[in-house]
């Protein structure tokens, strides 16, 4: 029979343990409920592709992104967080600063010069993100790509092309809009070769959204093979028969680049009619997407004569 002092040194070892049990028990109920929050939170952007009202999205989203920032603190290594992080802040940093900072330039410079800076935040941001994603799978990830970016992007896969795409655009936008930064600009080469990684491995992904990317790319490429205006056209085509002629974006980017390159005045009127033609209720879930491109060709309508002497 046990003494009555190995009966209290029993319970309170018992008791302890139990208090472990509990508190470990706690951590992974909050770890899970994190872990399921993350997930709700990872798909809240298509209830805002389909939003009609670009405005009411625009003031919507810092918090959406900040509320996803605070619950990733959380559980750090949630990918799917991640990847809506690096969409997320990109597609805020592109319709509603970028987008601004151009449409105000010639009135109020220095307020675009601030809007500029603060979209190459945004984007440089969302390039962090992206590259967290990647990591979760490949770790140290970047480090590898700067070493040897062939190496690097030969292990990934086509489930990773989602991630591949928002980490590639991000960092391109960073670096266009970082040209007075020379230690930025060898980056370049690097979102190029995520993007066309991304291309090898899925080149219809998203009905086309890649090829949309190479339109406006391969008119500033450095370096690259051919000619540039027959490569746009082709990722044009490409872009546009596998979205059905739906995305107004890619009809704006074959303008703004090679249209105005050809200085062909007419078809840079007529792409940006057609993008204003698309109807928004043939596809509802690129309705916001439709709005924002459309609201843009609406202002390249009225710079014709700056554009076309």
């Amino acid at each position: 029979m046990q003494s009555v002092s190995e009966m209290k040194s029993v319970l309170t070892h018992s008791g302890i343990a139990f208090a472990i049990l509990v508190f470990l028990s706690g951590c992974s109920i909050k770890k899970m409920a994190m872990n399921q929050l993350g997930d709700a939170l990872s798909g809240v952007g298509t209830v805002f592709t389909s939003d009609e009202d670009p405005e009411l999205v625009g003031d919507a989203l810092p918090f959406s992104l900040k509320l996803m920032e605070s619950v990733l603190a959380e559980t750090p290594e949630h990918e799917s967080l991640l990847i809506a992080l690096s969409s997320g802040f990109t597609q805020y940093g592109y319709g509603w600063v970028q987008l601004e900072a151009d449409e105000v330039e010639e009135e109020e410079y220095d307020r675009s010069i601030e809007l500029r800076d603060r979209a190459k935040g945004l984007y440089f941001r969302a390039k962090r993100y992206g590259m967290r994603a990647l990591e979760v799978s490949y770790p140290e990830f970047e480090e590898a790509l700067r070493a040897d970016s062939e190496s690097a992007l030969s292990l990934l896969s086509k489930e990773d092309v989602e991630t591949l795409y928002w980490t590639g655009l991000s960092w391109a936008a960073a670096v266009s809009l970082s040209l007075d930064d020379p230690s930025t600009l060898g980056d370049m080469a690097l979102a190029e070769a995520i993007m066309e990684r991304a291309l090898e491995l899925d080149p219809d992904w998203d009905f086309g959204t890649l090829h949309g990317f190479f339109i406006t790319y391969e008119m500033i490429r450095i370096g690259g093979e051919g000619n540039p205006m027959e490569s746009a056209t082709s990722h044009f085509r490409k872009a546009k028969q596998l979205s059905g002629g739906n995305m107004a974006s890619i009809y704006v980017a074959y303008a703004e680049s090679v249209a105005v390159a050809k200085e062909d005045k007419e078809l840079f009127v007529s792409l940006l009619n057609q993008a204003l033609s698309i109807d928004l209720g043939a596809r509802p879930d690129w309705r916001l997407s439709n709005l924002i491109y459309q609201r843009r060709a609406r202002w390249l309508l009225t710079r014709l004569d700056w554009l076309f002497f």
